[in-house]
């Protein structure tokens, strides 16, 4: 009996240290306690932030309503401009390991794409309690980064406008923000990145975009006990602790995408107003992130459409004010194709788009952000893309990943000033353009589908795309015919796009007249012996 009794005691002891309202202790707490550790009050800035937000919601014009939103006119510039640098610069370039995913994937113990980050890492850094991704972060040091470099390199490159990564999945701000200590100017570079930039830029002539991926670091880290991202004194890098994280498979963000609770939403478009006011950026991007449901969202769907709205009547409100309306790039359905201007990631259209459009691709097929061994595309490929979009009636935003020094890549230097090169020579058939009646002729096939562009085939000599300015019309021949000749179908006597005749035909960056002759059969033109330049060769068109 005495021993029953001290048994009984010590169970009950137990019990009540286990039920005990105490602070959970990192290893040691039940799955019951998750939600207390997930109980984070958000940041004290957030709730008079959100409030000025309505205040200039609802003194209009735009108010949070698709119906008012679809008034929206995309600016004359952007829809000049057809090419943008995009930059996915951060801590993630330390490790240089896989892909910009790294913050995630390290701690996921399973492969992505053919590379285990989380053995890498264990590997290389140790566990990932031990040293976790904020440890990367001091080491993100920038000491060689020149904003004025960039931008000069940028404006060299032909790019109309610059669009660096502001925040990323990982939560650690390019820039200074009052809603966390986490970000750029306070830690790593202690630096006003996106700043910097926006004043380099503009300096150039050029327009600034910014981008968030924020809404994704709601699911973006996986958690676990033994992981650092399950203490809750980190939520402002890695985001709350929530249980559904700590699920067996938290991983599968397909399947697992719980909407974001009202504290995370009003903390991203608090987030999202403050690069509004503090930088008054020409356009905004956002990543998949504002729907939750992925693809399968509608704009009136979406669990997020509520907060979009509001960003995008403070917004175009603001931005309206003293110059060009802002831009917005969504992706799938998050918003009303007349409400914002819809982008397509690593992919593009089959036929002319109307409205206007944009693609955003990389330089490296194989990640966004710095990595060793990043796989590359070559220019060529690169300014084919350029031509197929526009002539499409879209735009392209092509990214660089800078190293975490500052620099950026030689290669990736190569690629942008060798697409710069062919925009000297052939500029005209692309800024400030048109798409033409048809986008053009030929049997290869682009990619429509979500990150699809690696089915992507080369473009032929038979391939031929089309632009136009005023009355003059760019045929551009995607690779140079072997024969010498090109015969352009769509040209042909009588044909419906162009039933007169046609005055001239020049070869841009050539000073060679050319033989040129028509029939049923086509336009059929003999190209001069010397190539006017390295890929994608243009025929200027009169009436």
């Amino acid at each position: 009996m005495p021993m029953r009794s001290s048994c009984f005691c010590l169970l009950l002891a137990a019990f009540v240290l286990w039920s005990s309202p105490s602070s959970p202790v990192l290893g040691e707490s039940p799955a019951a306690d998750l939600a207390d550790r997930a109980n984070v009050p958000p940041h004290p800035a957030v709730a008079p932030a959100v409030e000025k937000i309505n205040e200039v919601v609802q003194a209009g014009p735009f108010k949070p309503e698709w119906d008012s939103l679809e008034t929206y006119s995309i600016p004359q510039w952007y829809k000049d401009a057809k090419f943008g640098i995009f930059i996915h610069w951060g801590a993630y370039s330390v490790p240089a390991f896989g892909s910009e995913w790294y913050p995630r994937q390290m701690y996921i113990p399973s492969q992505r794409r053919g590379d285990n980050f989380f053995e890498h890492h264990v590997k290389t850094y140790g566990s990932q309690k031990d040293f976790g991704y904020k440890d990367f972060i001091p080491e993100f040091k920038a000491e060689k980064f020149d904003a004025t470099a960039w931008a000069k390199l940028f404006k060299e490159t032909g790019a109309r406008y610059v669009v660096p990564v502001a925040e990323h999945h990982d939560g650690f701000p390019m820039y200074a923000s009052d809603y966390t200590s986490w970000d750029a100017s306070e830690k790593g570079p202690k630096r006003d990145v996106v700043g910097e930039l926006a004043a380099a830029v503009r300096a150039e002539g050029m327009k600034l975009g910014v981008s968030s991926h924020r809404a994704f670091n709601w699911v973006y880290y996986v958690r676990d006990e033994s992981f650092d991202n399950a203490d809750p004194k980190y939520a402002e890098l890695y985001g709350r602790p929530m249980p559904f994280l700590f699920n067996d498979d938290a991983s599968d963000y397909q399947k697992n995408f719980p909407p974001q609770d009202n504290q995370f939403k009003d903390d991203w478009l608090a987030r999202c107003c403050e690069l509004v006011d503090k930088y008054q950026p020409d356009l905004i991007w956002f990543d998949f992130g504002i729907t939750p449901e992925l693809q399968k969202a509608t704009y009136e769907t979406n669990p997020f459409a509520g907060h979009l709205k509001k960003f995008a009547a403070y917004y175009y409100n603001q931005s309206s004010k003293d110059g060009d309306i802002g831009v917005i790039n969504y992706k799938w359905d998050a918003f009303p194709e007349k409400a914002a201007v819809l982008d397509k990631e690593r992919s593009k259209m089959a036929e002319i788009r109307k409205p206007f459009w944009q693609t955003d691709t990389a330089v490296s097929a194989s990640s966004w952000g710095y990595t060793e061994n990043q796989r590359y595309k070559n220019p060529d490929r690169l300014v084919d893309d350029l031509v197929d979009i526009v002539s499409k009636n879209g735009c392209l935003l092509l990214n660089v990943g800078p190293r975490p020094d500052g620099t950026i890549p030689e290669e990736d230097q190569a690629i942008l000033k060798a697409i710069g090169g062919w925009l000297k020579v052939n500029g005209e058939a692309i800024y400030e353009t048109t798409h033409w009646s048809t986008y053009g002729e030929g049997a290869t096939k682009v990619s429509t589908g979500h990150v699809s562009e690696a089915s992507d085939k080369p473009f032929t000599a038979g391939d031929v795309r089309f632009t136009q300015k005023g009355d003059v019309v760019y045929a551009t021949i995607l690779a140079w015919p072997e024969s010498g000749e090109v015969t352009i179908r769509t040209l042909a006597t009588g044909s419906e796009h162009w039933p007169g005749e046609i005055g001239s035909v020049e070869l841009l960056g050539s000073d060679q007249s050319l033989d040129v002759s028509r029939s049923d059969e086509g336009l059929n033109v003999k190209l001069p012996a010397k190539k006017p330049c390295d890929f994608a060769y243009v025929l200027k068109l009169t009436k």
